[in-house]
């Protein structure tokens, strides 16, 4: 059963929130700007909370990007309450933690508790990049566009719909919290390296630098917009490809955790003139290749044809695929994700391709 709600949680009249054992399942997204408080002091204060699910350490700690959960700790419960906020990228952690939560509830059966979604406008907006996945992919990843455009409400119901699911879903609309009126969908940081207005429309691409020998800038105030490493060469003139709307920024950092972590790395500062449609994956893809035909260090690392899950993107980064060969194939591919999504929309705007 699925069902899609126009009023807020606290106002729902189901006997499982009401009166029944509730789990939430939420990042600090969660804070209610209406009332002061946070989603799950709902059922603290109706004396029905029975456990919440956050990530494992504070919400501005670097690496701090899943959220735990066992089989045994949501036996028993009524409801699960889920409140993050998504950035419209199909490889974000706390994401696929709520795709396999559902998982685990499908496997649960009958005794699976009801799961409500409490839904957030998406940060990354409704434009759409990349392909679905052809490929061997991630574990509890949606068959959706790199960048989907989808909120997490529409695309838990486009997953509902894939996993054959059986169990109770109804998601609040994104329009009943006071919160979204009030704030902007990155005011509250989404995750350690998501923290501000420009990391959702660079972490389509820049998310895949994570599985190579680059360093997108984790360990730095500006995760996604800097990336680099310390054997790459920032001479005024290297040929480094440059989209329409951007300029590239030679520049130097020293992560503070993560890959190179204490050691001075070199590249470049990713900079958005204003109003632009930033293609985040195809600008990144044409970096990587320029960074292999460059660099012999450079290498692609575990996980990333997961990941990527598109041959002739990898293809493409291995020189075998011209440039634009790539740019036509990730044009069909998004007008097919969007002839798709559309069944699963939950709100009057579309989601739409950059032209």
């Amino acid at each position: 059963m699925f069902s899609f709600r126009t009023t807020s949680l606290e106002e729902q009249m189901d006997r499982a929130l009401r009166q029944g054992s509730v789990g939430c399942f939420c990042t600090q997204n969660c804070w209610d700007t209406e009332h002061g408080r946070y989603m799950y002091d709902i059922f603290r204060e109706r004396g029905n909370l029975k456990t919440i699910f956050t990530p494992r350490d504070t919400e501005l700690t670097p690496q701090t990007n899943h959220i735990e959960f066992s089989l045994d700790e949501l036996s028993g419960l009524n409801a699960v309450v889920v409140e993050i906020q998504d950035v419209g990228v199909r490889y974000f952690n706390y994401t696929k933690d709520v795709l396999r939560l559902m998982e685990v509830l499908k496997e649960m059966g009958d005794d699976a508790p009801a799961l409500y979604i409490v839904d957030h406008i998406n940060p990354a907006g409704r434009v759409v990049e990349g392909t679905m996945p052809s490929m061997r992919v991630e574990p509890y990843v949606a068959k959706v566009a790199h960048r989907h455009g989808l909120t997490l409400g529409e695309l838990v119901n486009l997953y509902y719909h894939e996993i054959g699911a059986k169990f109770a879903i109804h998601v609040i609309s994104a329009l009943a919290t006071e919160s979204n009126k009030q704030l902007m969908p990155w005011t509250i940081a989404p995750a350690s390296d998501i923290p501000g207005l420009f990391t959702c429309d660079m972490y389509s691409g820049g998310g895949l630098w994570n599985n190579t020998n680059i360093t997108p800038g984790i360990g730095t105030a500006r995760p996604y917009e800097y990336i680099g490493a310390p054997f790459v060469k920032t001479a005024d003139n290297e040929p480094v490809p440059v989209a329409e709307g951007v300029l590239l920024r030679p520049c130097s950092f020293t992560p503070s955790c993560g890959k190179y972590e204490g050691k001075k790395c070199y590249g470049y500062q990713i900079l958005l003139e204003p109003g632009v449609e930033y293609h985040s994956l195809l600008h990144t893809l044409q970096l990587m290749r320029y960074f292999k035909d460059r660099y012999e260090e450079f290498k692609l690392e575990d996980g990333f044809e997961a990941k990527v899950s598109d041959q002739v993107i990898i293809d493409f980064i291995n020189g075998s695929v011209p440039y634009e060969d790539l740019k036509e194939h990730i044009k069909v591919e998004e007008q097919k994700w969007i002839r798709k999504a559309k069944k699963f929309l939950l709100y009057e705007d579309q989601p739409y391709r950059i032209k």
